[in-house]
Parts: structure tokens; C-alpha cells; sequence
């Protein structure tokens, strides 16, 4: 199965590489990044790697699909996108996504999150269909929360 790569005006996102490491961990590196997410700070390149390959792995075992989000005009990585613990029986996933800090603001998170949904429901994602997509947002994550209720998400619960 062949990892879907997928354009916009101003960003390329496209399967993620050992060589993406080390930008990896300057995203993973910063507090302002991982404060919403539910890990420790990284501290070494090797967990950037093990990031790289689990998110490489969970594709290739039809469990989820996370894109590099990558600037088009330098390819540089400044985050990723995906869908997380996709359920077929169930037809639903989870959306995730996280950009560096550098980049917060200029409308990226919101351009990467809206062609990744936009692919799945106008071709089928490559995994299986999907009907429903959730996005958990931990509590205090506004600028989150406005990139989901921008691209329509509803909240629930």
C-alpha cells in the first residue's frame, strides 16, 4: 500500500523519514508543543526515531495515517497530521496534530488538518471508509479547539 502524499498552496504532507529526526525533535523539544499533549518533553533523537516509526508502523498495520506536514517551498518539517486509531468496523478515527511553535498563528494547523479530512471523505482513506472523525482536545487548548470548530467539528460530551 502506497503512502498517499497530498499538496496544498503552501504545504507538502507526505510520509515521515528517519531523516526527519532531528526536526522532529526540535517540535517534540519544545514545552509550548507537547504542554496539551499526554508525554514528556523530548530529550534525545532516539525518541524522535521511535515517534517516526511507530507512526510508520500503525500504516503499514492499517491501524492510522500521519502525514509530515513540510512547507512547500523549503520542504521543511514543521509538524505532523493524522488520524490515529482508525476502527473500521466502526468507521471512525481519531484526528491528531501538532505544529512548531514557529509556525503557530499563520493559519498551517488549519490547512494541514483540512486536506487530510478532505482526502479521506472525497476518496476513502487508504486504510478503509470512514464516517466519523473525533478530535480530543485536553482542557486549556484553545488554539485546538479553533482550528476544529473552523474546519466544523462539533463539541460533544
Amino acid at each position: 500500500m502506497q503512502f498517499p502524499e497530498l499538496e496544498t498552496s503552501r504545504l507538502i504532507l507526505n510520509k515521515l523519514s528517519e531523516g526527519d529526526s532531528q526536526a522532529l525533535l526540535d517540535i517534540f523539544s519544545d514545552e509550548n508543543v507537547v504542554k496539551f499533549y499526554d508525554i514528556d518533553v523530548f530529550d534525545s533523537e532516539k525518541q524522535s526515531l521511535e515517534l517516526i516509526n511507530l507512526f510508520n508502523q500503525r500504516f503499514a498495520d492499517k491501524g492510522g495515517v500521519r502525514w509530515a506536514i513540510r512547507v512547500k517551498n523549503t520542504g521543511r518539517l514543521i509538524g505532523t497530521c493524522g488520524f490515529n486509531s482508525i476502527n473500521l468496523k466502526m468507521k471512525n478515527a481519531g484526528i491528531g496534530y501538532e505544529l512548531s511553535s514557529k509556525y503557530w498563528g499563520i493559519g498551517y494547523a488549519s490547512e494541514a488538518v483540512s486536506t487530510i479530512i478532505q482526502f479521506i471523505f472525497s476518496n476513502g482513506q487508504p486504510l478503509g471508509e470512514l464516517y466519523r472523525i473525533q478530535g480530543d482536545i485536553m482542557i486549556g487548548n484553545a488554539a485546538s479547539e479553533s482550528v476544529l470548530k473552523k474546519l466544523g467539528f462539533k463539541e460533544e460530551g
